[in-house]
């Protein structure tokens, strides 16, 4: 029924999480721990030979820090898919529009924003985020977070094993089931609790960059008609230029310049910018 892909930074995964799984789903599910202990592969190839091996109907991701705290959760994202046949891919947190400027799921403006998980942070605190769900338990959403997502199987979806490393693959599997005509979902009927934030680093850059380009002609995204705010574009590429230039990809930072020149010719931030990179 649901085939489990994790990738493991361990030979297997804690038996926590095993057991969790297996006393939460309420279905039948093959677990499938994709051994990364050595680095061998990168998340988007560790995912792909997971889909290789897998034989269900329904493919979940998950990272392998994380408990589940719904019962039967499997049970209920079976149904959501079986009586929504449009339904193509299901997280816990996503995103209603996603800028054509490189950026993060959730640099989108706050009405945009969906999540429902207890997420731990850095200073040992757990709290319990939940954000843009009001009268309905499930939001269409064009992005979602990589940490939970369950995903329709379709023959033709692979990850994009070009692009290495661990980062950008929830952004790279939101943008290939919408080029193959599916709605994506979050709901708020699964409690995910998940024990580390990602880290936005030098690789998240390069990455991100690489990911724009190979769906610039899709980008940008909205769930509802109209279009992405031209102001929100702009904001996302100079906070983009910001952690470029403080990881010094200055040629990163002159290439995504010369957009915002012809997304708003006249501003304040040319000059600025263009001090930032003669210092």
């Amino acid at each position: 029924m649901i085939s489990i892909i994790i990738c493991s930074r361990t030979q297997n995964i804690s038996f926590n999480l095993s057991e969790n799984i297996k006393n939460t789903i309420g279905c039948d599910y093959e677990l499938i721990v994709i051994d990364n202990s050595n680095n061998k592969y990168s998340i988007f190839e560790a995912y792909n030979l997971g889909i290789e091996k897998s034989r269900n109907d329904y493919l979940c991701f998950m990272h392998d820090d994380v408990l589940l705290h719904t019962q039967n959760w499997g049970l209920l994202v079976k149904n959501l898919f079986d009586q929504n046949e449009e339904f193509g891919l299901l997280g816990v947190a996503g995103a209603k529009s996603k800028t054509k400027m490189p950026s993060a799921w959730w640099d989108c403006p706050e009405e945009d924003k969906f999540l429902y998980l207890k997420q731990h942070l850095r200073n040992g605190n757990v709290e319990d985020w939940d954000q843009g769900f009001k009268n309905k338990n499930i939001e269409k959403v064009v992005a979602i977070d990589g940490f939970f997502m369950i995903a329709r199987r379709d023959k033709q979806f692979r990850f994009q094993e070009s692009t290495k490393g661990f980062h950008c693959y929830d952004l790279n599997i939101s943008f290939e089931y919408i080029k193959l005509g599916y709605s994506i979902i979050v709901v708020n009927s699964i409690v995910v609790e998940h024990f580390s934030l990602g880290k936005l680093d030098k690789n998240w850059y390069l990455t991100s960059i690489i990911m724009h380009k190979i769906y610039s002609n899709l980008l940008p995204l909205k769930v509802e008609e109209g279009i992405v705010c031209k102001d929100f574009e702009f904001k996302n590429g100079t906070n983009f230029i910001k952690g470029l230039l403080y990881y010094r990809l200055k040629k990163q930072a002159f290439l995504l310049w010369i957009q915002l020149i012809i997304l708003k010719p006249i501003t304040g931030y040319h000059f600025k910018f263009l001090k930032q990179m003669l210092k």
